[in-house]
């Protein structure tokens, strides 16, 4: 981290024009502004990137500013929809452009937005994902259930998801730096030891 201020990077996983998981970033974005920290939303509609393919090397613009955006970051949020029990196949392909350069000793937060009765399960398979690229989840994880009803046009309506989502926009300062012991920085992934 540099600075006084950390970089906390969001990454919507929703394409919607009204997407509900956009205005539970945003709740997410204002607590970390009230924390401390500089913010930046990545909206995937307004990026175009082209699907993964390891066969090639060539990327696009969107895709470098996606990877260095990400890169900066001292932390992340992800926020998704809940697509068939699991996370969007937008920010699959986002996270695909990614990797440990990106990643690895990021604070990342997890956030799950779903119509139904059941989130979680994207929660589990975005921990699986961030623990593979040696980034480290907050324990503080937003599913929001049956979101119609709580989450409005321009607002989140349901005091105690509200009071979660600013939880984790304040965790996501606190602990920008979780991952730093001493004698280590990002560029150098193995901890120093003294002879």
């Amino acid at each position: 981290m540099t600075g006084t201020q950390p970089r906390v990077v969001a990454l919507c996983g929703s394409l919607r024009d009204e997407s509900r998981t956009r205005i539970a970033l945003h709740r997410v974005l204002s607590a970390t502004a009230g924390a401390g920290g500089t913010t930046t939303l990545l909206d995937l509609r307004a990026l175009e990137l082209p699907m993964l393919n390891a066969e090639t090397e060539a990327g696009s613009e969107d895709t470098e500013r996606l990877t260095a955006t990400i890169a900066e970051a001292d932390s992340v949020v992800l926020g998704t929809p809940n697509y068939h029990g699991s996370y969007s196949g937008a920010l699959k392909n986002a996270l695909d452009h990614c990797g440990r350069e990106e990643l690895a000793d990021t604070t990342v937060g997890l956030l799950e937005v779903a119509g139904g009765e059941f989130p979680g399960t994207a929660l589990a398979h975005l921990r699986a994902v961030c623990r593979t690229l040696h980034a480290w989840t907050l324990p503080t994880e937003v599913a929001i259930p049956e979101s119609p009803t709580r989450i409005t046009d321009d607002d989140v309506q349901d005091p105690e998801v509200a009071d979660r989502l600013d939880r984790l926009g304040r965790e996501l300062v606190a602990y920008a730096d979780v991952a730093q012991v001493p004698g280590r920085t990002r560029a150098d992934p193995t901890p120093q030891t003294s002879d």
